[in-house]
């Protein structure tokens, strides 16, 4: 049963910048560790960043300084922030908790990053 529901995405400019939100109406939410991956058309889905339910984050090294992961437990909603979108970002995103696996996807929110 998918339990996050991603918005957000669109089409931009490279150089632009957007931000990702992932919501959910799950009484534990403040308990999870949440995650964004993402999956560009051709390419297995790949992981992009993660908060925890402290608030501490963790990045795909080779992405790092261009995400920035964030939650707000009142809204029990979280959030990606893509900084000087390139055209390489080009994916559909989504969010999903490490906590309970296998990862249950949703639908994702589609990322276009025009050059």
């Amino acid at each position: 049963q998918v339990h996050f529901v991603e918005s957000g995405g669109g089409l931009v400019q490279s150089g632009e910048s957007l931000t990702l939100s992932c919501k959910t109406s799950r009484t534990d939410f403040t308990a999870l560790t949440m995650d964004w991956w993402r999956q560009a058309p051709g390419k297995e889905r790949e992981f992009v960043a993660q908060v925890s339910s402290e608030g501490s984050t963790d990045y795909n090294e080779s992405l790092k300084g261009q995400f920035t992961i964030s939650r707000d437990n009142y809204r029990k909603t979280v959030y990606l922030q893509i900084m000087s979108a390139k055209p390489e970002d080009t994916a559909v995103y989504y969010c999903a908790t490490p906590d309970e696996l296998p990862y249950v996807w949703g639908q994702g929110t589609q990322v276009t990053v025009s050059s």
